[in-house]
């Protein structure tokens, strides 16, 4: 199966998740980890769907999502600034997912340079989190309690 590049776009626009996970992990400099992730979910009767995209890519992982729903995904910083930005950069996103593309584009700025790793970037990340898809914005408000601020700009 060979896909186009705008179909990518807009399929993704449809059934593409950008997320930033934040999870509490005592191994990491600030005691916390950024998990960037670009996501898609399908029913196993379309799973050959998404080893094309794999395909497409040339990277990603596909595994069980839940029951019957697999997955795409790639967590790579390298993956996701080297080949996932560059694609929707040059194919955009058409629907609310753009501003979710935007603010994922600005956590990778932030990782790539190692900010993630300080106070300071944990909380721009997690303040750029909170304004994303279904992020939880009261866990983004517990961390950053336990980091000593009072709340969560949106």
């Amino acid at each position: 199966m060979r896909l186009d590049a705008n179909w990518v776009s807009g399929f993704t626009d449809g059934e593409g998740t950008f997320y930033v996970g934040i999870n509490r992990n005592k191994t990491m400099t600030i005691g916390y980890q950024v998990l960037p992730e670009f996501r898609i979910v399908q029913h196993k009767r379309d799973i050959k769907l998404l080893y094309a995209l794999k395909n497409y890519f040339g990277v990603g992982v596909i595994r069980v999502n839940h029951d019957d729903r697999y997955e795409i995904r790639i967590r790579s910083i390298d993956h996701l600034t080297d080949i996932i930005i560059p694609h929707f950069d040059k194919y955009p996103l058409n629907s609310q997912k753009k501003y979710d593309f935007i603010m994922f584009k600005k956590v990778l700025s932030i990782m790539k340079d190692n900010r993630h790793l300080t106070k300071e970037g944990l909380i721009k990340i997690i303040d750029i989190a909170s304004k994303m898809n279904r992020q939880d914005k009261q866990k983004a408000l517990v961390i950053k309690q336990l980091l000593g601020q009072d709340k969560v700009h949106t």
